[in-house]
């Protein structure tokens, strides 16, 4: 087992949200938590993901989408959805997991110019941001924050 506190964020596709999440994570966390991302149906990172992350100096370009059926047989101390689908299609993980579960909207169903779009991914990395500082302080605080 890891020294580390581990975490998994979930989401559907493993396309923004969650690696958004993954990536400021461990940005912000250092090496107090190994952080990996997965989606129930995962698909592929979308680019608006990676350049609005890039915009807060945090470069997610090598990060790619994987299937949460990858980490099943692995302990976590933290299983983190964050999205509604992912949530309620959460498989079992071993060990004394603690499951959190964070709904926020999904960028990548947002319409318009390039520009408007990324408006809503920069929303949502914010959000996203804010939550996981919560989380980094004190764990157990932020589940019902």
């Amino acid at each position: 087992m890891s020294k580390h506190t581990r975490v998994l964020i979930l989401c559907t596709g493993n396309s923004a949200r969650s690696q958004m999440a993954e990536g400021i994570l461990r940005h912000e966390a250092g090496d107090r938590f190994e952080v990996s991302s997965a989606g129930t149906n995962p698909s592929m990172v979308n680019p608006l993901a990676i350049k609005v992350m890039k915009e807060i100096g945090i470069d997610i370009s090598d990060h790619y989408s994987k299937s949460v059926e990858e980490f099943t047989d692995q302990e976590f101390q933290y299983v983190i959805t964050v999205c509604d689908k992912a949530n309620e299609n959460c498989p079992f993980f071993p060990g004394q997991v603690r499951r959190v579960h964070w709904s926020f909207e999904d960028p990548a169903a947002a319409e318009g110019d390039e520009e408007t779009r990324s408006e809503v991914f920069r929303q949502v990395r914010d959000q996203i941001q804010r939550r996981l500082r919560s989380f980094i302080e004190a764990p157990l605080r932020a589940i019902t924050g």
